[in-house]
């Protein structure tokens, strides 16, 4: 299976929360709207907040991994947006910082900052590899 393109389905209790959530307080760029719904541009990730297919359930099962680039300002930024931090930003034992934050519908938003010294940035480039000829 090839998958060329992957987007986060929402299906929000409270659409209009949702919405102003993502769109205003996180500052999304919208990628397109239709009736019933909007997608937001989340780095190389689409979010969809379908409106239209609103969750009566108390329990939310998505959570969302948004990479940021210093995640003390982006902790200090969202508390100054009034947002409930559920885990102030920490080094996690694998080596990536971490922040938890609920959305209006208590989905995990678990934002990340990926340290200069991290694997995760390692040149992959640099790594040897045997070349064998097939001919």
């Amino acid at each position: 299976m090839e998958i060329l393109s992957a987007r986060v389905l929402l299906r929000p209790r409270d659409p209009e929360a949702t919405l102003a959530f993502y769109r205003d307080t996180l500052g999304l760029a919208i990628a397109r709207t239709y009736p019933g719904g909007v997608v937001f541009f989340a780095g190389s990730t689409l979010i969809e907040v379908a409106s239209h297919m609103t969750s009566d359930s108390d329990e939310s099962t998505t959570a969302l991994w948004l990479q940021v680039r210093d995640i003390e300002t982006t902790q200090r930024v969202l508390e100054s947006a009034g947002v409930s931090i559920a885990r102030e930003a920490r080094t996690e034992p694998w080596g990536l910082r971490e922040m938890h934050v609920p959305d209006p519908d208590g989905r995990q938003l678990i934002f990340v900052e990926i340290p200069a010294d991290h694997p995760l940035r390692a040149d992959q480039r640099a790594v040897k590899t045997e070349f064998v000829s097939r001919t």
